[in-house]
């Protein structure tokens, strides 16, 4: 019989308790009990004479009325009445079979558990008996033996604060995911494979400051180019992809929170972030909760994603029969203008859950809590330029030599380096067709190909046209050789494009590469200010043409 609780007890129980106590309690104050009043007192409650001592013991135990509920009948929860065989079996086929990383289903477990009692002449315990004993385990040492410790302890571990924003761009967080949709290319409309974004949300208000799509593994410049379209007013942006619909976020942002991916430790993003005073945070390390915000946003954003043609889906159970290559027919450059028409539109207009409102209302109210005015670039045109690589080399009377290439401009006579000096040079992977040298006044000085007639080139073709000349063996890479094995692999990846996707994958993310770095260079020399023009005086000849030095470029006169 076991004992019964104080929460489920009836009231006839506790009645019955009462009845107990009258005659129990004398009894146990008393230190000898003779067998007379003994015989008499179980008599009188009904009991046996076992169950009566056992009774007054517990009372002396506890002298409370609780001690001498009756108990209920049946086993106690929890009792084993299985052989200690068969629990040694069962705790053998729990720890070599059932808690391992194949992760194998009971009915499996019972199919080996099984086989080792017949094996050992032992009754085979039921299903559910085996299912009481996996119900039993610790959960967190399950996930830790099926899915490893640090699953384990990231699922199980106590949550201890959040991130929180009181006003609009106090705080901003940013994370890179494979968008779940297939691309195609500009030329033959077939499928490249899944593009990267680079998603921003402002905590206070939920509001997408911005993004960035491309074909490219998460990079620096990457988070460079999402910040860019971030901070910097998205009208010119907008009306590049022929949409006027209103998108209010702008400015920088104090504090931007990121994972511990490397791209985020990069060199570049510490310095552009040091140079527009934004404090730069990490998620704490085996705290996931700390990137709740940007992870449903890209939750939400996939889930959009997945009503488009060619999507992949968000696994293959979901994705069912469903060919993705084959129904894939948008391009990268309309993947984003779809984006962000969903960020625009459904997100930022629809009322946030987490919010009661929504976020475009969110932001409106979370600019006014701002104690001080929208932080903006001082110049918008060079500010992806402050998050570019940067290297140190010297200049010289053959100008610059950066990833065995040379960089000549007639300024940088001016700018010889001692023997050992070197000056800070930035680089944009996307285009290696021009470099910057920051002068020593803070100033930076563009500086393209010393031979112009060379092509505009990838960081990442240019690596590969390296590694290609060491595998035929030559020792010493020079300039030359290196252009001419771009071009060859270009013209071997444009035949090619019309057979496999690796290749039109190529094609496309060179020529998406550096369409983005040259928008970007012609966005900055079309804020350049104009000079502006002396009006005539009646008798003088006109002003002379601008030399070359009055022109933001070089002129070859040679090659008309």
């Amino acid at each position: 019989m076991r004992e019964a609780g104080t929460d489920d007890a009836s009231d006839a129980a506790w009645s019955e308790a009462h009845r107990r106590e009258l005659v129990i309690r004398p009894l146990a104050a008393k230190v000898t009990i003779n067998a007379q009043t003994a015989a008499n007192a179980a008599a009188n409650l009904g009991l046996g004479r076992s169950r009566l001592f056992e009774l007054i013991r517990a009372y002396r135990a506890s002298p409370e009325l609780a001690s001498l509920l009756p108990g209920k009948r049946g086993r106690v929860r929890g009792e084993r009445r299985l052989l200690s065989e068969q629990e040694d079996l069962i705790g053998r086929a729990l720890r070599e079979v059932y808690l391992t990383a194949e992760k194998p289903s009971v009915a499996s477990l019972r199919r080996w558990l099984r086989h080792e009692c017949l094996k050992a002449g032992v009754p085979i315990p039921s299903v559910k008996a085996l299912r009481a004993r996996i119900a039993a385990l610790p959960p967190k040492d399950i996930i830790a033996a099926r899915e490893g410790a640090k699953v384990a302890a990231d699922r199980f571990r106590p949550v201890r604060g959040r991130l929180e924003a009181g006003y609009a761009l106090e705080l901003v967080q940013s994370d890179h995911t494979l968008v779940d949709v297939i691309a195609v290319d500009d030329v033959y409309r077939r499928p490249i494979g899944r593009p990267w974004i680079t998603l921003m949300i402002d905590i206070a208000s939920r509001t997408v400051p911005g993004f960035y799509l491309t074909m490219l593994h998460p990079s620096a410049v990457s988070v460079g180019m999402a910040m860019r379209h971030a901070v910097l007013p998205k009208d010119p942006w907008l009306a590049e992809r022929g949409m006027s619909a209103p998108w209010g976020n702008q400015g920088l942002m104090d504090r931007l929170h990121l994972d511990n991916a490397r791209e985020h430790h990069s060199k570049a993003l510490k310095r552009g972030c040091r140079a527009y005073s934004i404090a730069l945070e990490y998620r704490p390390r085996k705290r996931p909760h700390y990137g709740a915000h940007i992870e449903r946003l890209i939750g939400t954003m996939m889930g959009a994603v997945h009503l488009l043609p060619g999507t992949t889906f968000s696994n293959v159970a979901e994705r069912g029969d469903y060919q993705a290559e084959g129904k894939a027919c948008m391009t990268l450059a309309e993947i984003e203008a779809w984006l962000a028409a969903e960020i625009i539109g459904p997100y930022h207009a629809d009322i946030h859950r987490g919010l009661g409102i929504p976020p475009a209302t969110a932001w409106d109210e979370a600019v006014e809590r701002r104690t001080e005015l929208m932080r903006l670039p001082a110049d918008p045109a060079t500010f992806l330029f402050d998050f570019l690589p940067c290297e140190v080399r010297a200049v010289t009377r053959e100008g610059i030599e950066l990833f065995n290439t040379h960089y000549w401009d007639d300024a940088l006579s001016c700018h010889y380096t001692r023997l050992g000096g070197k000056l800070p040079v930035r680089w944009d992977p996307r285009d290696l067709s021009r470099i910057w040298l920051e002068l020593p006044d803070g100033d930076h000085l563009e500086v393209p190909y010393r031979d112009l007639r060379r092509p505009a080139i990838t960081r990442w073709e240019q690596l590969e046209a390296q590694r290609t000349l060491r595998e035929r063996g030559r020792g010493a890479v020079n300039e030359q050789l290196i252009f001419d094995a771009v071009e060859t692999q270009r013209f071997i990846v444009a035949e090619a494009a019309r057979k496999t996707k690796a290749a039109r994958l190529a094609m496309q993310r060179t020529a998406t590469a550096l369409a983005d770095a040259q928008r970007v260079r012609a966005a900055k020399h079309s804020d350049l200010p104009k000079r502006a023009e002396p009006a005539p005086v009646s008798g003088q000849l006109p002003p002379p043409a601008p030399s070359a030095g009055d022109l933001p470029f070089l002129v070859d006169e040679k090659r008309g």
